[in-house]
C-alpha cells in the first residue's frame, strides 16, 4: 500500500501488489485501515483517490496468502484478534470482518473516496470499487461480483447494499445471480461509473475530479457526503429533511454562508474556512 500526498489536499492511495494482481491479503487490508485512519484524522486532506498499481484494481481476496505473512496485528482490535485466534472458524470469520470493516470505514470517511479502476475489479475488488463514491474506469477494466461462481453468496464485503443502490434491485439481482464479469463500458451504461477513459488519462481524470470537489468548503463536504448516504437510507422524505436541516443549520455555523454572501454582493472570490 503506498499513499502520495498531493498539495491540493488529494491523497491518492495505490494497492501495490502488481505481482498478485493487487489481491487483498489480510496484511495489505490491515495497512489500508491504518491509511484511512490517518488520512480521516488529518483535516488537511480533502479527499481520497484509491487505484491499484500496474494492470489491475483488485482481483479480490489473496488466496494464496499464508497466516504466517500477516503481521499487522496493532492495526485495529480485530487485526489484533486474527493475529490471535487459532481456531480454523474465528480465523476466516475475524479476516472476512478486517477486509468488510475496512470497506466500510471507505464508505463512512469524511472525505469523499472517488475508484480509478484499471483492469479487473472482481469478487473483492469489485466490493471496494462500490464502497467508493465516485468510480471512473479505463477501457479496460472490468467488473464481477463472481464470489458465486465459487460456491459461496455473492453477497459479500457490503456489494448486496450497495450494489442495488447504485444500479436497481433487478440490474444488481442479475449481476449477483450470474457472478458474469462485465467491461468498462457497461458498467458505464447502467451507472455504476461515472466515466469511461484511456488507462494514461484515468488517474489525472479522478484526481482532477477529486480537486474539484476539494475547493469546496471542508464541512460542507463531510457533511454532503454524510447526508447524501444516510438520506438513501431514510425511511420516509421527512426523515431526510429533517437530517438536511439539521445539517444545513450546522453548516451555517462555521461562517462560510455569510462569507459567500458578501463576496457575492462584493463580486469578490470567497477563501474557503478549514475544517
Amino acid at each position: 500500500m503506498s499513499t502520495e500526498y498531493l498539495p491540493s489536499g488529494v491523497v491518492v492511495l495505490t494497492i501495490d501488489r502488481p505481482h498478485r494482481r493487487n489481491a487483498l491479503d489480510n496484511q495489505t487490508v490491515a495497512e489500508l485501515h491504518t491509511v484511512l485512519d490517518e488520512v480521516n484524522g488529518k483535516p488537511e486532506v480533502r479527499a481520497l483517490v484509491v487505484t491499484g498499481a500496474g494492470a489491475g484494481f483488485s482481483a479480490g481476496a489473496d488466496l494464496a496468502a499464508r497466516p504466517e505473512d500477516f503481521t499487522a496485528t496493532d492495526a485495529t482490535p480485530i487485526a489484533a484478534l486474527l493475529g490471535a485466534v487459532r481456531s480454523p472458524v474465528a480465523r476466516i470469520y475475524a479476516a472476512q470482518e478486517l477486509m468488510a470493516s475496512a470497506f466500510e470505514k471507505i464508505h463512512r470517511l469524511r472525505q469523499p473516496v472517488i475508484a480509478a479502476v484499471d483492469g479487473p475489479a472482481v469478487g473483492g475488488g469489485f466490493a471496494l470499487a462500490l464502497a467508493c463514491d465516485i468510480r471512473y474506469a479505463a477501457r479496460g477494466a472490468s467488473f464481477g461480483a463472481v464470489f458465486i461462481r465459487h460456491g459461496i453468496s455473492a453477497c459479500d464485503m457490503g456489494t448486496s447494499y450497495h450494489l442495488p443502490r447504485l444500479v436497481g434491485a433487478a440490474r444488481s439481482a442479475e449481476l449477483l445471480l450470474t457472478g458474469r464479469v462485465f467491461d468498462a463500458e457497461e458498467a458505464l451504461r447502467i451507472g455504476l461509473v461515472l466515466e469511461v477513459v484511456d488507462s494514461d488519462d484515468l488517474l489525472g481524470r479522478a484526481v482532477a475530479k477529486a480537486e474539484e470537489i476539494a475547493r469546496n468548503s471542508p464541512l460542507a463536504v463531510w457533511m454532503t457526503k454524510e447526508t447524501m448516504w444516510q438520506t438513501v437510507d431514510a425511511p420516509s422524505l421527512r426523515h431526510a429533511l429533517d437530517l438536511e436541516n439539521r445539517t444545513q443549520v450546522m453548516c451555517s455555523a462555521t461562517g462560510d454562508l455569510d462569507a459567500s454572501f458578501a463576496a457575492f454582493r462584493d463580486g469578490t472570490e470567497t477563501t474557503q474556512s478549514r475544517l
